[in-house]
């Protein structure tokens, strides 16, 4: 997995930084890892946006029924909640969370309604919305 390897090169940073001097060395050490949190931090933000994308689509493709969705919607919070800089009522994730909680209180063979399907799409692209305004401003 992605997380896998950044662990991975991090380690390979560490033991780099550990074969030069000592006094340079918790300055590379340092330097490795916030690199490295950089590009997890870039990843996550990627993973986002990728879920937000492939649940849009899926509502937009009429996919309604709960077993196809509530994959989708809680892969969206698994990610959004991953970004430890955004607000503890960062609202993109209280509407997944809404959402979630409607569907995991279906059964896996029922479908949301048309006029459901046409209310998640449209929290969902505002929280897609908020969440993008969000990026910019950090």
């Amino acid at each position: 997995t992605e997380c896998n390897k950044l662990i991975s090169q991090f380690r390979l940073a560490e033991k780099a930084a550990l074969t030069n001097n000592k006094s340079s060395s918790n300055v590379q050490t340092a330097e490795a890892f916030m690199e490295l949190y950089r590009d997890s931090h870039a990843v996550t933000v990627a993973e986002t946006v990728q879920h937000f994308i492939t649940t849009m689509d899926a509502v937009k493709l009429e996919q309604r029924a709960v077993d196809e969705l509530q994959p989708l919607l809680s892969d969206l919070l698994d990610s959004l909640t991953k970004l430890t800089e955004t607000p503890n009522d960062f609202e993109p994730n209280r509407k997944v969370q809404k959402w979630l909680q409607k569907l995991n209180a279906m059964r896996a063979v029922d479908e949301i309604d048309e006029e459901d399907s046409r209310q998640l799409y449209h929290d969902l692209d505002s929280a897609y919305a908020e969440f993008t305004r969000f990026l910019k401003r950090s």
